[in-house]
């Protein structure tokens, strides 16, 4: 039950049903005061001023005909003129607008009138005193009178009825769509990659979808990357470790008596084990790389043109130079992204010379590194972004790395708002574009 409560449904729908009943009372509370008691309050004259004008009437026709007028009014108005005593001992039954009839009939008659009522009927009886005789006159209040508290409670009942059903059908189409994003969510938690959500219904929950799907394809990146990674170095710390292990052996199994003549092989020895640690200590400085670009860096102003050409002196680049462009964006994160091209384009680019441009528009710089080496075959120019992917062309045999300068560009580019492409020129040779907002 709590439960229940707790639910958008539950809420939704109190809440639309208590705005709705208020809303109703405030409604009936003005259509009361300016159309029903001004309606009653006129046709309670109209039936005093029938009562009076009736009675008058009644008088001034002779007695043979008095009972035919009679029966005409119970027939046409539900009234009832007599000289014989009713009975009327008791208050009349109570009746909608009863005080408005009693203030119109003592404004005709001018004294004040109490209605009365006969013990077990129904009917409503005044006297009226004229032309000598003392004229009973009877009416039934059902005739005349009205039910609106009735009438109001069905009004609020059936808004109420409406406002549930109304609060059941937008909860659904809000409910459910949530529904589905929490268990995809569970499903993302769980390392699970769920369908994409169905992107459509209201701006607010198609925009909800879409940013989850997104998201979920970026969850899943992640761990994909996480996988591979721990792979990666598993695989790729293995065979330096294992031939440093066996120069190790070899040195311990080697004889005293032969460690002198044999001094020439352990110094190269020893030096292969030392490229060993190096080749280690670079493939974990590459995984340490990759790992921390998944932190954004802080924003700063900086001359976009003035870092490039910081970079290009580090790269032994011939830069040209540029015409100041500042940019928002994290620096160091920019600096290792085109350090990290530039030096994909002398290692791939064939020995010709790298080209270096900046693009500085209102809202977008565009830096760009051009090689002219023998690209990328058009259907690996994404997977090569993908941690330890390695070409089979030449371009990977050319190298030893482990694959992950390009991944680290990628990943560094979209944590920190940025974007890189590649593209294969048309002369020949590859086009790596870095895009960012100014």
């Amino acid at each position: 039950m709590k439960h229940l409560t707790r639910s958008l449904f539950a809420r939704t729908a109190l809440t639309l049903a208590l705005a709705f009943i208020v809303f109703q009372a405030a409604a009936f509370w003005v259509v009361t005061r300016t159309l029903i008691v001004p309606v009653a309050e006129r046709s309670a004259d109209d039936l005093a001023g029938l009562i009076v004008l009736s009675a008058q009437t009644w008088v001034e026709l002779p007695p043979e005909t008095r009972a035919a007028f009679e029966r005409e009014l119970a027939r046409r108005h539900g009234l009832r003129l007599t000289t014989i005593n009713v009975g009327a001992t008791v208050d009349a039954p109570q009746f909608a607008f009863r005080k408005q009839i009693e203030a119109a009939l003592s404004r005709r008659l001018g004294d004040a009138v109490a209605l009365r009522g006969v013990p077990d009927k129904a009917a409503a009886w005044l006297d009226i005193p004229v032309g000598g005789h003392d004229l009973r006159v009877g009416f039934f209040p059902d005739r005349y009178a009205v039910k609106p508290p009735l009438a109001a409670i069905a009004v609020i009942l059936l808004g109420t009825f409406l406002s549930l059903l109304t609060a059941l059908f937008l909860v659904r189409r809000i409910t459910v769509p949530l529904a589905r994003a929490s268990q995809a969510a569970s499903q993302v938690g769980a390392g699970e990659l769920p369908e994409p959500l169905p992107e459509t219904g209201p701006a607010e929950l198609a925009e909800l979808a879409r940013r989850f799907n997104v998201m979920a394809a970026e969850v899943r990146a992640l761990l994909d990357n996480r996988t591979i990674l721990l792979a990666g170095i598993s695989h790729d710390l293995r065979t330096p470790m294992t031939r440093l292990q066996l120069n190790l052996e070899m040195l311990r199994d080697t004889p005293n008596s032969a460690r002198i003549d044999r001094a020439n092989s352990n110094g190269a020895r020893i030096d292969r084990a030392m490229a060993d640690l190096a080749d280690m200590n670079r493939l974990i400085t590459g995984y340490l790389e990759l790992a921390r670009t998944t932190q954004p860096e802080p924003k700063a102003r900086f001359d976009l043109a003035g870092l490039l050409e910081e970079v290009a002196a580090d790269s032994n680049l011939a830069w040209p130079g540029a015409a100041p462009c500042e940019v928002a964006a994290g620096r160091l994160a920019v600096r290792q992204i085109v350090s990290n091209l530039i030096q994909n384009a002398q290692r791939y680019g064939g020995g010709a010379p790298i080209e270096l441009a900046l693009e500085c528009a209102d809202k977008q710089a565009r830096v760009i590194v051009r090689d002219a080496g023998s690209g990328i075959p058009e259907d690996q120019l994404e997977k090569v972004f993908r941690p330890f992917y390695r070409l089979e062309e030449s371009r990977s045999q050319a190298t030893g790395g482990a694959g992950l300068g390009l991944a680290i560009v990628r990943q560094l580019a979209e944590t920190n708002g940025c974007k890189v492409t590649l593209r294969n020129r048309a002369g020949g040779g590859l086009e790596a574009v870095l895009e960012m907002p100014r």
